[in-house]
């Protein structure tokens, strides 16, 4: 049977960032220091692939530090928490190992200094998040104002119009960002910036890849986690730039094959979360349907990397 030919397009980058990398990396190591069970507050990463992995190897996924036991260690996920849970893990006595990503920490750290300016917080990020919860949580309530939209800069209520800054969660639309902070410098001109963008090397490259593809995909499959919100940036980016059908799925069983009935082109690409063997199944599943080519889609070339915590290469 002659099977219709389709062209892949494959975004690079796409999948894991190194943050994501460095936080799974934690779990592995604190696992082969320890030994099961080590105890994760949230998810590490949001992925069901990652953490189903991680799950079967001894880690055990829980939301707060009560539901950790005092004798075993507790790994904080990649989005970091806030200030008050190392801090009560430390009062417990609790082997607590921070697989917070460094950029989040940047950003934490960046609120942390303007707070001893004496300037308060604005924050663009989303309501709920992790990320979010642990940014606003670095600091005293009241201290870091949340604001999702253009619409939320008009209803806001400040202390001091002239002693405020604003951070950003680093995993959003760079575009929808970039609207935000304009109307907080409009409204509040003596507002102070983030020295470089706060939104993350790895979510800007995949957005930008995505960019670069959408005038050529009839269809856009973003592989990641209905609770990434870098995942769902993505699936909004490629909407943005032209893409008739753009799609969230976390694994190739997922694709409506009825919905790309009749297409030739179809982009790939992974959040920052997603790992490759998840790609790949998605390939396959296309090359067993389809005559199918596949066309990279490169637009920047990533080297970063991140040490893991010195608790974590000290002997046991």
């Amino acid at each position: 049977m002659t099977l219709p030919p389709l062209t892949l397009y494959l975004a690079a980058p796409r999948g894991f960032c190194a943050g994501v990398d460095r936080a799974i990396k934690i779990v592995e190591m604190a696992l082969d220091k320890w030994g099961a069970p080590v105890f994760v507050r949230h998810e590490i990463v949001h992925n069901k692939f990652v953490v189903d992995g991680l799950r079967a190897k001894g880690a055990v996924f829980v939301e707060e530090l009560d539901d950790c036991p005092l004798d075993r260690p507790v790994v904080f996920s990649a989005h970091g928490v806030p200030k008050a849970v190392p801090a009560e893990a430390a009062r417990r006595e609790m082997i607590a190992v921070d697989a917070t990503c460094p950029l989040v920490t940047k950003v934490h750290n960046e609120a942390a200094r303007h707070n001893e300016a004496g300037l308060q917080m604005i924050m663009i990020g989303h309501a709920g998040h992790p990320e979010t919860v642990g940014t606003m949580g670095q600091l005293p309530e009241g201290e870091v104002l949340l604001v999702e939209t253009v619409a939320d800069v008009a209803r806001l209520v400040v202390r001091d119009p002239t002693k405020l800054a604003f951070i950003t969660q680093t995993t959003l639309s760079v575009d929808d960002t970039a609207d935000i902070a304009a109307a907080l410098k409009a409204r509040f001109p003596a507002i102070v910036a983030p020295a470089h963008d706060d939104i993350c090397y790895a979510t800007t490259n995949r957005q930008m890849a995505v960019k670069a593809m959408a005038g050529k995909i009839d269809a856009l499959l973003v592989i990641g986690a209905p609770n990434s919100s870098n995942s769902k940036r993505l699936v909004e980016v490629g909407a943005n730039a032209g893409c008739g059908y753009a799609q969230l799925i976390q694994r190739a069983t997922d694709i409506d094959w009825r919905a790309l009935e009749g297409i030739r082109s179809v982009g790939i690409t992974a959040g920052a979360s997603a790992p490759e063997v998840l790609v790949n199944e998605v390939i396959d599943a296309f090359r067993a349907r389809f005559d199918t080519v596949v066309e990279p889609v490169e637009t920047a070339v990533e080297t970063v990397e991140f040490k893991v915590p010195r608790i974590l290469r000290e002997p046991a």
